[in-house]
């Protein structure tokens, strides 16, 4: 059932850079220039660019200065959030037609679909995305939203607290660590979420979900939030953290991560903004983000939309972000992921 609809829309090509002179958005800063070379020029007159999105602050970051390495002329800024956060920034900016964001990443499934048929998006015209090795078939929708990485979320825990780590989903369901030593995401206003209780409370066992509600939990608000708690020894473990925990070990944090068996993952996908003030730096973002330099930035301790980037990807596998599928939008409708935030928050918040 995951991707009906979205699957049916991926588009076969891309129009060619030279085909869409002239379609830059009237409710924007501005026209897309014609030719790449020209976009590129046009760019460096912009001088900045803004990206919202909801991976991992680390990553942003990385973006950031890889960008800006690139396209010295351009000024990169990010703002990271949740969906929750982000998504109504993005709808009242396109609504009033006065931007500040050019590029969005997000995990939505739902939020994609019911935009696919809105003139929210402009097309994307970058080079990079005619790349044998980023596959268009599989990775691009109707010509405007592009996969941009993947995450699964797997399994961690702080090696001072929980010396002997934990080896399957069930071990966080010890009767010694409830009270508030495992964390968990609150899906409230993130439909990932609900998406991803719904399927390990099929894969990891009838009741799972209830079973980790009555340990009683620490909730929070994001993935982020969570690891970094784990990383602080605030609580010892979570079944459902993002591998971005990777960039915690490296710093130094005494903190583990594995992946279970039937984990739930998710992909990032971006667009360009209809409303964007500085169409052709969002062009140039865009196109950077698919190249081998963005994918090191961007996808770094993530899954890579492209092979063999360093520092990306889940050590003991080669998997791409093209095989972490999108969640099915017919089952993250507005009303079906109030319902069980509603009962997810009786659960566990009482």
């Amino acid at each position: 059932m995951r991707m009906k609809r979205l699957a049916a829309t991926m588009a076969g090509g891309l129009l060619s850079v030279a085909a869409l002179a002239g379609c830059g958005s009237d409710s924007g800063g501005g026209e897309v220039a014609g030719s790449w070379d020209e976009i590129l020029t046009a760019a460096d007159k912009e001088g900045e660019v803004v990206i919202y999105g909801t991976v991992a602050p680390d990553n942003l970051e990385l973006l950031k200065k890889a960008f800006e390495k690139k396209y010295p002329k351009i000024k990169l800024t990010y703002v990271r959030g949740t969906d929750a956060d982000l998504l109504p920034k993005v709808e009242i900016e396109n609504q009033t037609g006065r931007g500040t964001a050019d590029v969005h990443m997000t995990t939505d499934a739902g939020w994609i679909d019911r935009n696919l048929d809105t003139d929210s998006s402009v097309d994307i015209v970058g080079p990079s995305f005619d790349d044998e090795a980023y596959d268009k078939a599989k990775s691009v929708i109707d010509d405007k939203w592009f996969l941009t990485s993947a995450t699964v979320f797997g399994m961690a825990w702080n090696t001072d607290k929980l010396p002997t780590g934990i080896k399957t989903p069930a071990d966080v369901l010890d009767p010694a660590l409830a009270g508030g030593k495992i964390g968990v995401t609150n899906p409230s206003g993130i439909p990932t979420y609900v998406d991803m209780y719904r399927q390990i409370n099929d894969d990891w066992g009838p009741g799972f979900v209830d079973k980790l509600a009555a340990q009683k939990p620490r909730v929070y608000d994001s993935a982020v939030a969570v690891g970094q708690a784990i990383a602080s020894g605030e609580i010892w473990a979570s079944p459902t953290i993002g591998s971005t925990i990777l960039t915690e070990k490296a710093n130094g944090a005494p903190v583990e991560f594995m992946i279970p068996e039937k984990p739930f993952g998710v992909p990032w996908y971006s667009h360009v903004l209809s409303s964007s003030p500085h169409p052709n730096a969002a062009q140039v973002l865009a196109d950077f983000l698919v190249t081998p330099e963005g994918q090191a930035a961007i996808s770094h301790d993530f899954i890579p939309v492209l092979p063999d980037i360093e520092g990306t990807g889940v050590a003991g596998t080669d998997v791409l972000a093209q095989e972490i599928p999108l969640g099915d939008p017919d089952e993250l409708s507005g009303d079906s992921v109030a319902a069980y935030q509603q009962e997810w928050e009786k659960k566990f918040l009482g």
